[in-house]
């Protein structure tokens, strides 16, 4: 149980998170679990009524050191002191602290892992595998706008039929913090929509509620979720024997590779994903070994593919005039 003050406290964060910063539900239900937990563990150190301002910086790396010993990851860590972090600004802000605890307390090193995607050639295992029934053109018109356009899942299942224009090939789309951007469709994602708004939405949407907004109906014409969309790429990637471990996010990542690794400007793919920050459309800079040696031997200008006849290998060299 939290005590009243802390409850409190937690309850008008909530409100000005809701009518002030207008964040997105999952991002509220995130900050509030999070504080939650914070206000508990307060509550075993200093005791039931505990208030926010008797907190301070020592019994903050106190919380994050309790969460390395329960094994939590370094992902999860952050998130919690972003959330203390907006959380005690809020209360310096309207006067209730006098100092915000949270302000030099630095954020765990985070580990770099690269993105995982699939070659082009799996890729397209995948967009042509949906037979030509009006789920499976349903499928077909979610995988290619999936990565036409490296939307997020929630976004794409969010999209009404009112955020399409076929005609100048986009769609448009509310990201991260409610932040609005305009997403392209390339001709092959234009074709699979077409066919399915004409031949696939119209016969799921009889099983349904007619009147439905939403561009993408599940099998009983109502808005497909999240979940659904990935329950029916793994019904997918198993049919397929496609590399393992593919989420609706891999074809994202998928996007974001394959557009720079043919030539696409990094600032571009920034606002191709809705990334606030370049910083987050850098992890996508990874190349592979075979795709650094094809490069390397274009680009540089004594470099070439030399084969020694007496061995047969293939090696790296530079030409010599």
């Amino acid at each position: 149980m939290i005590g009243r003050e802390f409850q409190r406290a937690l309850e008008d964060f909530a409100s000005y998170l809701i009518a002030e910063k207008n964040v997105a539900p999952r991002t509220l239900i995130a900050y509030l679990t999070d504080l939650k937990q914070f206000a508990v563990y307060v509550q075993s150190i200093l005791g039931p009524g505990t208030r926010p301002e008797e907190v301070d910086r020592t019994l903050i790396r106190r919380f994050l050191g309790w969460l390395n010993v329960l094994q939590e990851k370094k992902s999860s860590i952050a998130r919690k002191l972003v959330a203390l972090r907006v959380f005690y600004r809020y209360l310096l802000r309207e006067g209730r602290v006098e100092i915000n605890p949270v302000e030099l307390v630095r954020s765990p090193r985070q580990e770099k892992r690269l993105p995982k995607y699939l070659p082009y050639n799996e890729i397209v295992k995948i967009l042509e595998a949906p037979p030509p029934t009006p789920l499976g053109l349903r499928d077909r018109a979610l995988w290619e706008t999936l990565y036409a356009s490296g939307l997020r899942v929630g976004e794409l299942v969010s999209l009404n039929l009112e955020d399409v224009d076929l005609i100048r090939g986009e769609i448009r789309v509310k990201g991260k913090g409610q932040r609005e951007r305009l997403a392209p469709l390339g001709k092959i994602a234009i074709a699979a929509l077409k066919d399915y708004l004409a031949r696939g939405r119209p016969v799921l949407a009889a099983r349904g509620n007619q009147k439905e907004k939403a561009l993408f109906l599940n099998h009983r014409g109502r808005r497909l979720t999240s979940r659904g969309v990935r329950e029916r790429l793994d019904y997918y990637v198993k049919r397929m024997a496609v590399t393992a471990d593919v989420s609706p996010h891999t074809l994202r990542h998928c996007f974001a590779t394959h557009m720079l690794e043919r030539g696409a400007d990094l600032r571009v793919v920034q606002e191709l994903l809705g990334h606030a920050r370049l910083s987050s459309t850098q992890v996508y800079t990874h190349v592979t070994p075979e795709h650094l040696r094809q490069i390397y031997q274009k680009a540089h200008p004594r470099a070439r593919e030399v084969t020694r006849k007496e061995t047969g290998e293939t090696r790296l060299y530079i030409e010599q005039e």
